[in-house]
């Protein structure tokens, strides 16, 4: 980590961040319009490639709204067959980095059959589906302890000042329990309605790992989702990836000035 560290110094002029925003599929077009630093992925000492469409694999460093962010634009998924040490890197390195707040973003599918595609959901607490944990294997002292604590991974000081933002811009938000599966498969109906049965209220393959990690390294977590389709079994149409870049192109304004209020609030 020591070299990655050095040359993300090196390359940004020792910028330091002081929030992280994990941007999703089709949410990318956030880190555009800002003057920045984009380093990526692929020059980065250990740092792997995305390859899925809508993720354009590369961290973004930009001042906004008075506060140093960095930005990664598109992530890395499990099911691109990365192993879990290297999905959630990117969160240790944000930790040294000095990122004192995460704000961890992604389309998913509704289960909650109130929700609609475009709706941004506040994500309260996740269900972990995808068969493995992060911090499985030694463990970093100087990241976290052994056995961290998960009884509020979701800061609820900041899921209030992100509905404030939303009761500010005059738009609904809804709340809910996210659900994470490994992917790449779409859950069948009959998943679909054990996890409503269990309490999630959204479904998607990406951020469970990644705000565990951050919870661990003791960095405050706010988690948005964009809701791109209803889940299998919830709406008629079958699914596809298209259909969440292209509800989340649709949202992407609401998403920007919700993301922008929230900068100016932690």
């Amino acid at each position: 980590m020591i070299e990655t560290i050095d040359f993300i110094n090196q390359y940004t002029n020792n910028f330091q961040p002081q929030v992280g925003i994990i941007l999703g599929s089709g949410l990318g077009d956030f880190a555009q319009g800002f003057e920045h630093i984009a380093v990526p992925y692929s020059e980065i000492p250990d740092f792997e490639k995305s390859t899925v469409q809508g993720h354009a694999g590369q961290l973004v460093f930009a001042t906004i709204n008075g506060k140093n962010v960095v930005m990664m634009q598109g992530r890395y998924h499990f099911y691109e067959g990365h192993p879990m040490e290297k999905v959630v890197y990117p969160i240790k390195v944000m930790k040294k980095l000095g990122v004192k707040t995460l704000i961890v973003t992604n389309a998913a599918g509704a289960i909650n059959t109130e929700f609609r595609p475009a709706d941004l959901m506040i994500i309260t607490d996740h269900l972990n589906f995808m068969g493995t944990n992060p911090l499985i294997g030694p463990n970093d002292d100087s990241l976290g302890a052994r056995f961290p604590d998960m009884s509020e991974v979701y800061k609820k000081y900041l899921v209030n000042i992100a509905e404030e933002a939303a009761k500010e811009l005059q738009f609904e938000i809804k709340k809910g329990v996210y659900a994470a599966n490994t992917g790449p498969s779409y859950e069948t109906p009959t998943e679909v309605k054990m996890l409503r049965m269990l309490g999630a209220d959204a479904i998607g393959m990406s951020t469970v790992p990644e705000a565990i990690v951050a919870n661990y390294c003791g960095i405050n977590v706010l988690g948005i989702s964009c809701i791109s389709n209803a889940a299998s079994g919830v709406g008629e149409a079958s699914l596809s990836h298209q259909e969440v870049i292209d509800t989340t192109n649709a949202a992407k304004d609401k998403f920007k000035s919700l993301l922008l209020k929230v900068l100016e609030k932690v």
